[in-house]
């Protein structure tokens, strides 16, 4: 190494921010390493590098003691005075190995841990960079495809999207610009992995953070958020302004600001209703655009019942049911739809049941009562048939005793 090589560890200091002391620190392990491995060396040694010349030495540590045994890490002591007399038993004493061509050895490991170290700390500091952004907006450039999974170009390194987290029906070409959620950022061997995606509902809640300025202001809150990626989406909204209308606020003049995020979700269709601290009026407001007559919550069971017009009820529960079961993913509630109809007919059929009931059981008493006396008519018959046969056999008896007199 050279004075031009300090330098350049006083110019990585200053662009990446790495201290020079620590990059020197692990040159030295770095040669300690390499001096052993190509000079088949078991000393225990050490290595010094001139902060100012860059020059490199090593130095064999040994101690010192009576009687030698282990020639690679000790000395006798006669043999440590005769380097210094000032040595006794116990001390350490450091004796230059230098090899003629280890300058050589030395600049190429250096350079090689300089390099590593420059990458780590790229890594760390993109590391801390994106970590900072989880459950945030991201804006990437779509740079390949790799067995399904998408790479999105974040320039100094690159966030994945896999076919999970991709809008089903979206179309993603190479070079285009797209905006993304950041699901995690996580540390591998390779460095910082981003995971981003296209179907959080996150996605949908900071998209309107950046077209609504009445949320950025804290005038609008987003209460809520229900998504099914590319096909619809259900949120809530709240005002702390009496004045501020919510939902008003998210729709925009004219609608363009959810046009606006709608042509950022591949046409998704976006429901905004007003949140509310009544669970029955939440409910109604989150069956949006369906009218609702009425909303009875079953607070044990976590079932909302509510009642719609009949000519309301399958839009009320959607196509393939994606409206309640959205509605029940918003509020939070088990949504169970009925129609006007039926539940107008209902206290009549349970008129007609409790009449049936009653008598059904009137008709069992009456068949128990029958039974019994049933019973007690079998009883008596059997009484009546033992008599007879009593009397039947005691004449018997009485024959048969005439019968031996008269012989």
């Amino acid at each position: 190494m050279n004075v031009e090589f300090i330098q350049a560890l006083d110019d990585i200091e200053k662009d990446k921010g790495i201290s020079k002391d620590v990059l020197l620190e692990a040159i030295e392990t770095a040669l300690v390493s390499a001096y052993k491995k190509d000079f088949g060396s078991k000393d225990n040694v050490r290595i010094e590098i001139s902060a100012e010349a860059g020059e490199v030495k090593v130095y064999s540590r040994k101690e010192v003691v009576e009687e030698v045994e282990n020639k690679n890490s000790e000395i006798s002591l006669t043999e440590a005075e005769n380097i210094d007399s000032k040595y006794d038993i116990g001390d350490i004493v450091e004796i230059e190995v230098t090899p003629a061509n280890f300058g050589r050895i030395a600049a190429q490991t250096a350079k090689q841990v300089v390099m590593q170290r420059i990458r780590e700390a790229e890594r760390d500091v993109i590391f801390d960079q994106y970590k900072e952004k989880e459950d945030d907006l991201i804006t990437g450039t779509i740079q390949r495809f790799h067995n399904d999974n998408i790479l999105i170009d974040m320039g100094k390194t690159e966030a994945l999207l896999p076919p999970s987290e991709q809008i089903a029906g979206e179309r993603y070409e190479i070079g285009e610009r797209i905006k993304l959620y950041v699901v995690e950022v996580s540390t591998t061997n390779k460095g910082p992995r981003i995971l981003v995606s296209r179907t959080h509902p996150g996605l949908l809640k900071r998209l309107f953070e950046i077209e609504v300025p009445e949320i950025f202001q804290g005038l609008v809150e987003i209460k809520a958020v229900a998504r099914e990626a590319g096909q619809r989406s259900k949120m809530a909204v709240s005002s702390a302004d009496s004045q501020v209308d919510p939902v008003g606020a998210c729709v925009g003049p004219k609608g363009m600001r959810v046009q606006a995020v709608v042509d950022q979700l591949n046409n998704e269709k976006i429901d905004i209703v007003k949140w509310d601290d009544n669970p029955e009026v939440f409910v109604a407001n989150a069956l949006n655009p369906a009218e609702v007559v009425s909303v009875n919550i079953n607070k044990s069971d976590k079932i909302a019942e509510v009642v719609v017009p009949d000519f309301q009820l399958s839009l009320a529960i959607g196509k393939e049911g994606q409206n309640a079961r959205l509605a029940a993913k918003l509020t939070g509630w088990k949504v169970d739809i009925k129609k006007e109809s039926e539940v107008e007919a209902e206290p009549e059929n349970i008129e007609e049941i409790e009449q049936s009931a009653a008598e059904l059981a009137e008709s069992l008493d009456e068949f128990e009562e029958t039974e019994k006396d049933t019973e007690l008519d079998k009883t008596e018959t059997v009484t009546e048939k033992t008599a007879e046969e009593a009397e039947s056999d005691n004449q018997a008896e009485d024959d048969a005793e005439e019968l031996e007199k008269l012989d």
